[in-house]
């Protein structure tokens, strides 16, 4: 499993996910078509052209869940129960199409369950579009996790 255990995780350590994804306007359409959020912001390029923006936004919890997506093969694939929460969301910036977004997670807390059989983790993901040389932050949450222990920790 590519993912971490419990004891793995170490609070403060700072996971750079290694895989982008360039956002496509197919990818906005699809997003909001299966959510069924039809905001003009996001899908009418008429609308959107007169506001601030000046062209249609990509949907923030695609763009969350995006960011979720990228941290998952660094940090719980396989060895999550469950997700528990997702906290504290921001979007400073816009994202747009044809935007390529990173991520990263910050480990900020870890203890384990009552009973001693599993842990629970909260880590900080922000998400990062490149722009030009430098990077922009687009969203940045926190997620906490119901983590599996490594099955020889006994």
């Amino acid at each position: 499993m590519a993912g971490k255990y419990y004891e793995e995780f170490e609070p403060g350590e700072t996971i750079v996910h290694e895989k982008r994804r360039t956002v496509s306007e197919r990818d906005n359409q699809t997003f909001c078509d299966m959510t069924m959020n039809q905001q003009p912001l996001h899908l009418d390029a008429a609308f959107a052209a007169d506001t601030q923006f000046g062209e249609r936004l990509v949907n923030g919890i695609y763009t969350m869940a995006l960011a979720t997506g990228l941290s998952i093969p660094d940090t719980t694939d396989g060895t999550i129960v469950a997700n528990l929460s997702y906290d504290d969301v921001e979007h400073p910036n816009p994202v747009f199409h044809g935007d390529t977004i990173r991520a990263e997670s910050t480990v900020l807390d870890k203890r384990e369950t009552s009973d001693g059989e599993r842990g629970v983790v909260t880590m900080r993901v922000d998400a990062y579009k490149a722009d030009g040389d430098d990077e922009t932050l687009v969203c940045s949450f926190e997620r906490t996790v119901l983590s599996l222990k490594r099955p020889d920790a006994e």
